[in-house]
């Protein structure tokens, strides 16, 4: 059972790195979009930050799993 959550925290962490770097490239396609006055590229960049959010918190949620 050792081995199971061990690997669960890898997971873990890899997830809450991935989403890290997703909402960080949501910020910068945001800000790129502001600064071009492009809306299209405004709308990206708020639901790549929304999707970075959502894979932390999944991976917040998935950390409280144990075997």
């Amino acid at each position: 059972m050792e081995t199971i959550n061990t690997i669960l925290q890898l997971l873990q962490k890899a997830a809450v790195l991935g989403g890290g770097i997703w909402s960080v490239w949501g910020a910068i396609t945001l800000a790129g979009g502001l600064k071009d006055h492009s809306g299209p590229q405004t709308q990206s960049g708020i639901w790549q930050l929304v999707g970075g959010a959502v894979i932390i918190t999944a991976a917040a949620l998935f950390a409280n799993l144990s075997f």
